[in-house]
């Protein structure tokens, strides 16, 4: 078990806790996290673990920090923490969204965060009448609205959380320059396609195409070879299948990360390696979590 390799996911660092997002980590709480898992564990970056598995010889009790999407609070909340603990990480980018972009799930959450209390009419969306006079409502009517879009034809998804959102205020997603200082501060940049479809959903010529622009656009940002990749959302069969695999394997990615839970072991397939999500806030619970995954 000593040789198998933990890969934790995160999505966003927040400056400030969040009552409608609870699961996200602040600046706080991540930074308790990172404390811990640099005395637990042995950090390495992504592609030298993956070498290193590959080789036989991975440090004991290794691990990776990822990160999806390319959320702006990566480069501003989550870098100085890293940089503070001496840790790297991979930041999977979706690059359609950058420079002022925004995804369609973000569209969702403005639209309940932003609704005055009462009922939220989302006829349009099959959803009905939602209450959201309390945070546990809003809550509920988010988890709804998500589920309702997820797996919508992308184009459909799309132009129905358009249809919901607010004014956009702020910007969310990265700057290309953002991309660019994580790359400079000695981390790893990975794609994870352009629009973040559900791949199993798209013919797969639109796949492919969706894949490649991702690789592509990063690679122009950072002028340097995007090699890792990450799966939109990342079940197995049913967000992306072997189809999928391949077509990774022949853009010339040399390793690839689902949402499987469970530690990687030597003879996992590099273009489908599991990783798991620490959703827990206090300490004891946050290794028990780290600890159970390495025996999945």
């Amino acid at each position: 078990m000593n040789r198998r390799l933990s890969i934790l996911i995160y999505h966003r660092v927040l400056a400030q806790s969040d009552p409608l997002l609870p699961e996200l980590p602040d600046v706080r709480l991540f930074d308790r996290h990172m404390a811990l898992v640099r005395r637990c564990f042995n950090v390495l970056p992504l592609s030298a673990a993956v070498r290193q598995l590959r080789q036989g010889n991975l440090p004991p009790r290794a691990a990776c920090i990822t990160f999806d999407d390319g959320y702006a609070d990566n480069a501003e909340c989550a870098l100085p923490v890293l940089q503070r603990h001496k840790l790297s990480a991979t930041f999977f980018i979706a690059s359609d969204y950058l420079d002022g972009g925004q995804m369609w799930n973000d569209d969702v959450i403005a639209c309940v965060r932003h609704a005055p209390p009462g009922m939220l009419d989302m006829s349009a969306l099959g959803c009905g009448l939602l209450p959201v006079h309390t945070m546990q409502q809003r809550q509920q009517a988010m988890e709804r609205l998500l589920a309702a879009l997820k797996y919508l034809p992308y184009a459909q998804r799309l132009s129905l959380s358009r249809r919901i959102a607010p004014p956009r205020g702020g910007q969310l997603m990265m700057r290309s320059d953002q991309v660019r200082q994580l790359l400079a501060a000695g981390m790893e940049i990975g794609a994870h396609t352009s629009s973040h479809p559900i791949l199993c959903r798209l013919p797969d010529t639109e796949a492919a195409a969706d894949i490649a622009a991702g690789k592509d656009k990063l690679e122009a940002i950072t002028q340097s070879p995007v090699t890792l990749f990450a799966y939109p959302n990342g079940k197995p069969d049913a967000d992306y299948d072997r189809r999928h695999v391949a077509m990774i394997g022949k853009l010339g990615f040399t390793a690839a990360v689902t949402t499987a839970p469970g530690a990687a072991h030597a003879g996992s397939d590099p273009l489908q390696l599991p990783r798991y999500t620490p959703w827990e806030q206090d300490r004891a619970r946050f290794l028990l979590r780290l600890w159970a995954n390495r025996r999945a």
